[in-house]
């Protein structure tokens, strides 16, 4: 079974899934931070493919991607430096969030490949409409068995959401707000009625809440809204002012998970 679907049937709360830009933020850290937050106890782990316009993304993030790049990551190095990373013991799902540009240029086929060879469990492509991935890549996910994760915004239609609900398979990002993403220090009533509306329409993906998790207090606070939450320009501040990585890592995660 894919990693990420059993982590769902057997975990329903309090999953934490933190994310990093390859590359960010030495070229050779990505099985570095890797380590450090399974052994942390992180439950889910985003790996960002940097890229040279991430839109959706603050300057946090976008920093990231740029040193990322500076430093030489390529979609290639992550994938070489991936392989083996299963073999060595690394057990928790892995999720690549990009945009869809690269992938294309990969090729599409020999990207979903090369995701299986290595151990990769799922993608997050924000800038790919539903209906294209519906019509012209579903099936190729399918056959190597990754999963594709879509975001949902307080802005998504209903109907939208039932939709994403009804083509995916593992879970469902919920961006909490309709800016980019960035560390927030609370969760508005807004964004309260907005999880309710969500909650209430009876999904069969669960979801994680992301944008604005920086902390155990707001960690906890998604959480009893969704599944879990998703945690990224927080930890990118962390792992680029640390002097000791694997230390660091291991003590954020548990500062988010237990306070």
């Amino acid at each position: 079974m894919n990693r990420i679907k059993q982590l769902f049937q057997e975990k329903t709360n309090n999953i934490l899934n933190v994310y990093f830009t390859a590359g960010f933020p030495k070229i050779d850290d990505t099985t570095v931070i890797l380590k450090a937050l399974q052994d942390g106890g992180a439950d889910l782990v985003e790996i960002g493919m940097p890229y040279s316009d991430p839109v959706a993304d603050g300057e946090t993030i976008q920093q990231s991607n740029q040193i990322a790049l500076d430093n030489g990551m390529t979609v290639k190095l992550l994938f070489e430096q991936l392989s083996g990373i299963r073999e060595a013991g690394i057990t928790v799902p892995i999720l690549l969030m990009g945009y869809v540009n690269p992938v294309i240029q990969f090729g599409v086929e020999n990207f979903c490949q090369k995701c299986q060879e290595v151990g990769v469990d799922g993608l997050i492509l924000p800038d790919m409409p539903a209906s294209v991935y519906e019509e012209e890549y579903k099936a190729t996910f399918d056959k190597y068995g990754i999963l594709n994760t879509f975001l949902i915004t307080p802005q998504t239609s209903e109907e939208r959401i039932k939709h994403i609900d009804s083509i995916s398979d593992g879970f469902i990002y919920m961006v909490s707000s309709a800016s980019t993403t960035g560390a927030k220090s609370s969760i508005s009533t807004d964004q309260e009625a907005y999880f309710a509306r969500v909650n209430a329409m009876n999904l069969k993906n669960p979801r994680l809440i992301g944008f604005g998790i920086s902390d155990n207090q707001t960690f906890k606070k998604a959480s009893s809204q969704a599944a879990g939450a998703i945690i990224g320009s927080a930890f990118i501040k962390l792992i680029g002012q640390s002097t000791d990585l694997a230390g660091d890592i291991k003590a954020f995660v548990s500062s988010v998970k237990n306070g």
